[in-house]
């Protein structure tokens, strides 16, 4: 039986990517860890401590005395908040990676997925149906990690046979958790400001395409790529993962046929930049061929979820 351990199970995905871990695995099979304290439907449906993925020796004595087999890393500064603090944002999203590769090396705990992002394409990557393999030339703290982090990623597979995993992550979408310091975070933050003030300010131009998820469809395709047997990944790096690829114009236009009277206006900030230089949408091709990823949602079926559930949570 496997025993798997979360790092970050607090944040966006971890909070989601836990529970659903738990609901294939057993409760008890599936620790989660954060430096800080998650929501009572974690710490109450299953083994919860706090744990520092950036103190070595306590990384390394956890998973020893858990007997983990498989290593989820999902902590990390993100693309906004990383700008603002650049050596720092650098500084704890690679030494959190490497003390799970080192870890990861030394112990039974050989399968590890970390995410990378679609950060890890810049200005002169091709925008459009980004392919899997092309130019990238990252110009952001966070995109020069998830770059840094992909390579050590791929050297740890040849050099040791660490059984690393990664999917490069588009914009996520969730209803669970709010914005937390990214680029794309406006696509949730738009849902949130729809219901409580039935308008919103965003951060970027009306017509800045990128690639986006419903957090559903990317637990679902993390969980996936997990499972599948080693000889069928072709990719040790990272595989792209498209998802759907919208600009906010059109979150705002498929929110007005819910809530008709939803205004936005535009005013770009340092964001702007980071979009720019992003793909505006995926070839994930790869993926799909490699392991199976298939997508549930689109622009339309996710608003539903999002505006019902969000005006739910907010009661």
């Amino acid at each position: 039986m496997e025993r798997i351990l979360i790092i970050g199970c607090s944040g966006q995905i971890g909070s989601e990517l836990t529970l659903a871990l738990r609901k294939v695995y057993g409760n008890e099979h599936v620790f989660a860890t954060d430096i800080k304290q998650p929501a009572t439907d974690i710490t109450e449906s299953g083994p919860f401590q706090i744990l520092n993925v950036l103190d070595y020796d306590a990384l390394l004595n956890f998973v020893q005395k858990n007997n983990i087999t498989q290593v989820y890393n999902l902590a990390a500064i993100l693309s906004g908040n990383a700008e603002k603090n650049p050596l720092g944002s650098w500084d704890i999203n690679m030494k959190a990676l490497m003390n799970t590769l080192e870890v990861a090396r030394l112990t039974n705990a050989k399968r590890l997925f970390w995410p990378s992002s679609i950060a890890v394409f810049g200005p002169t990557t091709p925008r459009n149906n980004t392919p899997q393999l092309c130019v990238m030339e990252p110009n952001t703290v966070y995109g020069i990690s998830k770059l840094a982090g992909e390579r050590w990623g791929e050297y740890y597979f040849n050099k040791y046979g660490v059984d690393f995993r990664s999917v490069r992550y588009p914009g996520l979408i969730s209803y669970k958790t709010e914005a937390g310091g990214g680029t794309t975070d406006y696509a949730v933050e738009i849902y949130y400001e729809a219901i409580r003030n039935k308008s919103y300010k965003c951060f970027l131009k009306e017509d800045s395409a990128l690639p986006m998820m419903f957090m559903e469809d990317a637990i679902n395709a993390t969980i996936k790529l997990m499972q599948v047997d080693s000889e069928n990944l072709s990719l040790r790096s990272s595989y792209n993962v498209g998802g759907m690829s919208f600009t906010p114009k059109q979150v705002a236009e498929a929110i007005k046929k819910y809530i008709p009277e939803f205004t936005i206006t535009y005013e770009p900030d340092f964001r702007q930049a980071i979009a720019d230089s992003w793909p505006a949408s995926i070839d994930d091709s790869v993926a799909r061929n490699d392991w199976g990823l298939n997508d549930k949602y689109n622009i339309d079926s996710m608003t539903k979820v999002m505006l019902k559930e969000i005006a739910k949570k907010l009661q």
